[in-house]
């Protein structure tokens, strides 16, 4: 089992597109993934407010089946810890306490300006953009990553998306570097 762990963010986990290519790297042993009740939340709440004909009951499920997925995934235990720590961002202080609480090495997010290494210096933790974790988990084993987005990929049937079609959404994913990446290699996905 992978050592290496990363919290997830909510904005990160908001995205399926990132996090179908992210638990598949999990489920593969790349890395261990966490998250916590208070970012389950969050990425729910936002989800719904971007678009209220969003299904609850599917959503839920996909909650449900990380927590099935990945049981030792969801941190708790971290609330007290919450109100003594210093962010930028006073409402991203409950992913630094999961993220401390929960042994992460590193806070996976697309708002790394909140999260300063100044303040997670301390606690040996990293933070990167869904990109830069993404790429350097791609570094350790390409092979092997390769076959977790042909994964992904294959999951995609309501359309089918071409090669073209699934780089363009990684783009739009923000997986950028990702996606350049992996067009190099198009014809095998």
């Amino acid at each position: 089992m992978a050592r290496f762990t990363a919290i997830f963010d909510a904005n990160v986990l908001f995205s399926m597109t990132i996090t179908d290519i992210a638990l598949e790297a999990a489920q593969a042993d790349f890395f261990r993934p966490r998250w916590s009740a208070d970012i389950h939340d969050e990425w729910i709440r936002n989800l719904l407010k971007k678009n209220d004909k969003h299904d609850r009951a599917r959503i839920d499920y996909r909650r449900k089946t990380m927590d099935s997925a990945f049981p030792d995934a969801l941190v708790a235990g971290y609330e007290d810890l919450v109100h003594v720590l210093d962010l930028p961002d006073q409402d991203d202080r409950h992913v630094l306490a999961a993220a401390i609480v929960g042994n992460a090495d590193v806070i996976v997010t697309k708002n790394v300006k909140h999260f300063p290494d100044s303040k997670l210096a301390p606690f040996a933790i990293e933070v990167q953009h869904p990109d830069t974790f993404l790429i350097h988990q791609r570094g350790l084993n390409p092979a092997k990553f390769l076959e977790c987005v042909r994964r992904c990929r294959s999951r995609l049937k309501n359309p089918p998306k071409t090669a073209d079609e699934y780089l363009d959404g990684l783009k739009r994913a923000e997986l950028v570097v990702l996606a350049s990446e992996l067009a190099k290699i198009k014809s095998l996905l």
